[in-house]
């Protein structure tokens, strides 16, 4: 039977929004950043379309465009990958008495390495290195520490997401993408400790 969530973590699961998109403006015009937003609020990856219309609109920061394709078109195998590293790396954590037991917490955890990975593909696609909303992370720490999230595995996973899409980067580009990741687990390993 499915846990219910409490009420509080509801309303915080709302607000853990973590792009900041309102930062973007000018360096994209207010369509593609439209188009962006879009995509976030339905949790999706960007369509070769969109990231066409994104890349024709500011050709200056489009550099990153096939990454984020490479990003989103790997997506499950990233995850996967992700997934055994954290597994082999916090033996345990999903059995009983494990920070992610029972599957449904493993499974959330799973959910938000897409949402992560996803969220870093914007970025990415945009190339804007600083993307994340204060706002939202503040309420993902709420949330995260409300839930008794393990986040040294949550910060951990984000680096073995990073490290997990190296094939699929470019060598001359993985350098100067790595930052993007870093940028989400650095504010992820603070988390808890104000």
């Amino acid at each position: 039977m499915a846990e219910t969530l409490s009420p509080i973590v509801q309303e915080l699961i709302l607000k853990a929004k973590i792009m900041n998109f309102q930062a973007w403006f000018p360096a994209h015009p207010a369509a593609s950043i439209a188009l962006f937003q879009a995509a976030d609020e339905n949790n999706r990856w960007l369509s070769d379309e969109e990231l066409e219309s994104i890349a024709a609109a500011a050709p200056k920061k489009a550099q990153y465009i096939p990454v984020a394709k490479q990003l989103r078109d790997n997506a499950t195998d990233i995850i996967d990958q992700a997934r055994a590293s954290i597994l082999q790396k916090f033996p345990g954590i999903t059995e009983p008495e494990g920070a992610l037991y029972p599957e449904m917490r493993a499974e959330a955890c799973w959910r938000d390495f897409q949402h992560f990975l996803r969220s870093i593909s914007y970025a990415i696609a945009g190339n804007v290195p600083d993307y994340l909303s204060q706002q939202g992370l503040h309420f993902m720490e709420a949330l995260y520490l409300e839930l008794a999230v393990p986040l040294d595995a949550m910060t951990a996973g984000i680096d073995a997401l990073a490290e997990a899409s190296r094939p699929y980067i470019e060598p001359s580009d993985y350098d100067k993408i790595k930052p993007f990741f870093q940028h989400l687990s650095s504010y992820l390993s603070h988390f808890g400790q104000d």
